[in-house]
């Protein structure tokens, strides 16, 4: 019904869009300090928005690291972006495929193996992190063992959403509404709600 309404209007019509009413990654906080942000599949659509702030903004950080995991070579997203990327100053990138494909150089594995990899400076760094459950559970655990503090372990729990604004009740994670009190949060807030993970 909404794509047929949509394709119904006329070029110039006025169309609105609402939610979600949550927090998003918080840049205030993650300013002057080392950023080692990770995505994993999809989770590297939503993580985009604060990798192109956090470059177009550059000098506002610290150390920038950037890991990224695909299924595959030809599932990976931005791929034109991920080579300016790689070559910009002062930004360390890495990628990884779970099967690699034809002409496929690079690494091959599971994300949790380019962290040790990372110059992580514990104090300093926080760690941002959008993707599967699967991937927070191990990546969590190779963060922790770098002693990065469960604050400073950044995640969007938006995958629990949708309605988005507060009415269908799917996304409750305890007490707490993901599209109302998220979907980002630290670990620290989450990690003993066992439905978040």
């Amino acid at each position: 019904m909404v794509t047929a309404a949509l394709h119904g209007l006329e070029a110039g019509a006025v169309v609105g869009i609402r939610g979600p009413y949550g927090r998003g990654f918080p840049a205030d906080i993650l300013e002057k300090r080392d950023l080692l942000m990770i995505g994993g599949g999809c989770g590297n659509i939503p993580l985009h928005a604060l990798i192109k702030f956090v470059l177009d903004n550059r000098n506002r950080f610290g150390k920038v690291s950037i890991l990224l995991g695909c299924k595959t070579p030809e599932t990976r997203l931005f791929v034109d972006e991920l080579e300016e990327w790689a070559n910009l100053p002062n930004v360390y990138l890495d990628q990884t495929v779970d099967r690699a494909g034809p002409g496929w150089k690079g690494k091959v594995g599971l994300i949790t193996k380019l962290i040790p990899d990372v110059d992580i400076e514990p104090h300093k760094t926080y760690a941002v992190m959008v993707g599967p459950p699967i991937m927070y559970k191990f990546v969590i655990q190779e963060l922790l063992k770098r002693d990065i503090p469960d604050r400073q372990i950044i995640l969007s729990l938006e995958r629990h959403m949708k309605c988005g604004v507060g009415k269908c009740g799917h996304c409750q994670i305890g007490d707490r509404y993901c599209c109302q009190d998220g979907p980002v949060f630290s670990y620290d807030e989450v990690r003993h709600t066992i439905e978040a993970l």
